[in-house]
């Protein structure tokens, strides 16, 4: 590798992700070029993401889907309960939600929000998990 490669390889590991997605938005106004059909787009988002801060900006999450995966038959009604409480779904629509697992309960939510409603949900004694 030439010297002029190497350096230019280094100074594309110091961009932020928002520097590399801009970089990439005026290579392809400039060259007129899709970089998401070819492997250059490959390349790319490795040399911008070796740090490890851009890596945990972007594997950072604001929002949290919530999934009931198991439902043991002996907690049934204590889950459909807390279900009732974390979707503020009546009866018939918390039942079906709680006979039909694995079942997406929530979408869009807080962490803590996520976490809080998980917490309830197992210690009633579902599986769950956030996605």
């Amino acid at each position: 590798m030439t010297e002029k490669i190497t350096t230019l390889i280094e100074e594309l590991k110091t961009l932020t992700l928002l520097e590399a997605a801009e970089l990439v938005t005026q290579i392809e106004e400039v060259f007129n070029v899709d970089a998401s059909t070819g492997g250059g787009v490959m390349m790319m988002n490795n040399g911008a993401t070796t740090s490890g801060e851009e890596t945990s900006v972007a594997e950072e999450k604001t929002e949290f889907g919530l999934s009931l995966d198991e439902v043991p038959k002996e907690k049934k009604i204590a889950i459909l309960k807390v279900v009732r409480t974390v979707t503020e779904l009546g009866l018939k629509e918390a039942k079906e939600v709680v006979e039909n697992t694995p079942r997406l309960l929530k979408e869009s939510l807080t962490k803590d929000a996520a976490e809080e409603a998980k917490k309830l949900l197992e210690e009633a004694g579902a599986k769950v998990s956030l996605k």
